[in-house]
């Protein structure tokens, strides 16, 4: 770990100490709660790391500030400065991702699906199934690594993802949380590591993004292309008995589900067994009104499980 990176580090723990906390809304309630005139500016520690508020140097105490400088988490705003990363929270952990708004092509993805996904984790960790190696497939800032690598100390934790800054921030978020057991490293998918997995978890992006940020566009069909690559290769790189734990977002379309169809055709005559169940009816609702979703019914937040079965 660098100096810079040891300092966003030790920022982060400087937070921690001060009981800070931070939960990451949707990027359309972000925007609505920031165009308030009393949230033009940040007056605490949540409008600056969580809110991507700009502000007076003046705010922060000195120790704060110059972690900041030193990190090079911070950046001018007209005569003001912001800073370039958040920390949210998540299950009793702290995590760096992309400021606010994530225009950037290599932005670190963290919001409301984070908090699903972690959810949906937790509950499928609950099996008490043995595991000794598992992956998080688009790893991003990391939460479902580290939450796998907490509950599975004796396990091999892959994070894997195509994004440098996506690896670099997991890297420190895994210091943060003081798991030993995971490593980030770059992977298009699971091309580049080898082996079979008890546990494969992904939240792929989903959308159609005309930009085609890694962290946003999921290609393919309505932006499904993405997860039905991680279905696929799943199927070839799970352990006898081993799953996988997708949670990832469907568009909807004349009152049927596509994805779920396609995940259909791609499991028949294959030996896995899979489940699918809808766990928010309506995501990204503003997504509705232009591009590729103008004729689709809602866009949906999804979780499949999918199962090798036994040798």
């Amino acid at each position: 770990m660098d100096n810079q990176d040891q300092a966003l580090l030790e920022l982060a723990q400087a937070l921690r100490g001060q009981d800070y906390q931070f939960v990451t809304p949707s990027p359309l309630t972000h925007a609505r709660v920031n165009q308030r005139p009393e949230n033009q500016l940040a007056r605490d520690l949540a409008g600056v790391f969580g809110w991507s508020r700009p502000f007076y140097p003046d705010l922060l105490p000195a120790d704060l500030y110059t972690l900041m400088r030193q990190a090079e988490a911070i950046e001018p705003c007209g005569e003001l400065f912001r800073a370039r990363y958040r920390l949210s929270s998540l299950a009793g952990e702290l995590l760096w991702h992309s400021a606010y708004p994530t225009h950037q092509v290599d932005a670190v993805f963290f919001g409301p699906d984070t908090y699903r996904f972690a959810q949906a984790i937790e509950t499928c960790l609950r099996t008490g199934r043995p595991m000794r190696r598992v992956a998080d497939v688009g790893c991003g800032s990391g939460a479902g690594a580290i939450l796998a690598a907490r509950a599975l100390p004796d396990a091999e934790v892959l994070a894997l993802d195509i994004n440098p800054e996506a690896l670099r921030l997991t890297r420190i978020n895994a210091r943060l949380a003081g798991v030993s057991n995971l490593q980030a490293r770059h992977s298009d998918l699971l091309q580049d590591v080898p082996g079979e997995f008890d546990l494969l978890l992904a939240n792929p992006p989903y959308l159609v993004d005309p930009d085609q940020r890694a962290y946003r566009h999921g290609g393919g069909p309505l932006g499904a292309g993405l997860s039905l690559a991680i279905v696929e290769a799943a199927q070839q790189r799970l352990s006898p008995g081993g799953s996988l734990l997708l949670y990832t977002g469907v568009a909807m379309r004349d009152n049927g589900d596509p994805f779920r169809e396609a995940v259909r055709r791609l499991c028949e005559n294959q030996p896995v067994r899979w489940s699918y169940r809808e766990v928010d009816p309506d995501v990204f609702g503003e997504e509705l009104l232009a591009g590729a979703y103008v004729d689709c019914d809602r866009i949906a937040a999804v979780v499949l499980t999918l199962g090798r079965s036994p040798d």
